[in-house]
């Protein structure tokens, strides 16, 4: 059956690396990463493994529990898990019984040769047990920003708003500058008064400077005419 967001997720038991039954229905209340991979200790179910496992703080602390499945054996996810130190549930499934409960059991081809196969899909359930999100198209190396890109944008801007309120305030906070500008704007009109005193003084000092001038002069001009007219009466 092809499950789509909306639907209930469908519940079951099985048993996890450890021989441990899980069911389903005794983790409602919470939400669940449910995700669906092909094989033990392959490179991309690894790789989504560990993206997973080094990201498992932010999935606990955003309120989710991990369950990993596949058709592998008991022993073969206790060996994946030790070996990749892995914090989270895996659950067998080797009669595909599960995989078949969740549509992800299928038909797949490789270099023209067809077989049977686990699609490697994740399903997010919430805290009623429906189905939030499925993931098909799973990008196993960035599998956590898949799952929480919408929840993480949404802290991250939450974040963000206190420090644009600060930005505000300090904008605010600058306001002392027009007091400043008062300021500079009182120091021009005294330089202004001042400039204007100044050309009256020295206006002043150049009238008496050519006054003194003019005296000598005259005087010496005075002298040479006498000395002209003695020279005519002789």
């Amino acid at each position: 059956m092809k499950l789509s967001i909306g639907d209930s997720a469908p519940l079951f038991k099985g048993k996890d690396q450890d021989g441990k039954i899980q069911d389903l229905s005794a983790f409602l209340g919470n939400k669940i990463v449910l995700y669906f991979y092909p094989k033990d200790d392959t490179p991309g179910c690894t790789a989504q493994a560990c993206n997973l496992r080094d990201n498992y703080s932010s999935f606990k602390a955003q309120g989710y529990d991990i369950f990993g499945i596949s058709g592998d054996t008991e022993a073969s996810h206790k060996k994946f898990q030790k070996k990749y130190n892995l914090p989270f549930t895996l659950i067998a499934d080797p009669e595909k019984l599960i995989n078949e409960l969740y549509g992800v059991w299928v038909e797949k081809s490789m270099y023209g040769r067809t077989y049977m196969g686990t699609a490697r899909t994740t399903f997010v359930i919430d805290e009623k047990g429906k189905i939030s999100n499925i993931i098909n198209k799973v990008e196993t190396s960035n599998h956590t920003n898949q799952l929480l890109a919408s929840s993480v944008n949404k802290t991250a801007s939450l974040k963000k708003t206190p420090v644009k309120k600060s930005a505000i305030s300090s904008k605010k906070a600058v306001a002392p500058k027009k007091s400043l500008s008062k300021t500079k704007s009182t120091v021009k009109k005294i330089v202004v008064t001042k400039s204007k005193a100044i050309p009256k003084k020295k206006d002043s000092l150049v009238e008496k400077k050519i006054t003194v001038k003019k005296k000598p002069l005259v005087s010496k001009a005075t002298t040479p005419k006498k000395s002209s007219t003695p020279k005519k009466k002789t």
